[in-house]
């Protein structure tokens, strides 16, 4: 619900346009519109990541203690609430747990793209704003 009032927020925005404005802030405000018009949270996505790991039963005659890796098995890890959390997953579901979990890294990245530019967009504003503000005054001297 968030993200969604974000959206809005930054879609309402007016683009900016001014020749005056340096080229870096309008760059900056263009890669912020192309990521927010893609940007869509999905719905199936996983956080966290799989893992491969190899492991030996309880068995003593099995083969895995005679074979130097043991027995496949992934996991996926992620946290809850700062806790973090392993869970199992079988060998058949392996490719579409991967694919939910890449979707879910996907859209984290771009939202932290997007944060990012907003704190470059916000230095070089204030930035800008103070060379008008120090041109002003010099000006009607």
């Amino acid at each position: 619900m968030v993200l969604l009032y974000a959206y809005v927020r930054f879609h309402a925005m007016p683009r900016p346009t001014s020749p005056e404005m340096p080229g870096a802030i309008r760059a900056l405000h263009a890669r912020r519109q192309h990521l927010l018009a893609q940007l869509a949270l999905p719905s199936d996505g996983l956080p966290g990541s799989l893992a491969l790991s190899h492991r030996r039963c309880g068995s003593p005659t099995c083969h895995c203690h005679a074979d130097a890796h043991g027995h496949p098995s992934w996991t996926l890890t992620f946290m809850v609430a700062g806790i973090k959390r392993v869970v199992h997953v079988p060998q058949e579901d392996v490719d579409a747990v991967r694919r939910r979990v890449e979707a879910g890294n996907q859209f984290k990245a771009d939202v932290a793209e997007v944060l990012a530019i907003n704190a470059q967009l916000m230095v070089l504003e204030r930035q800008a704003h103070a060379r008008r503000g120090r041109a002003t005054p010099e000006a009607t001297r």
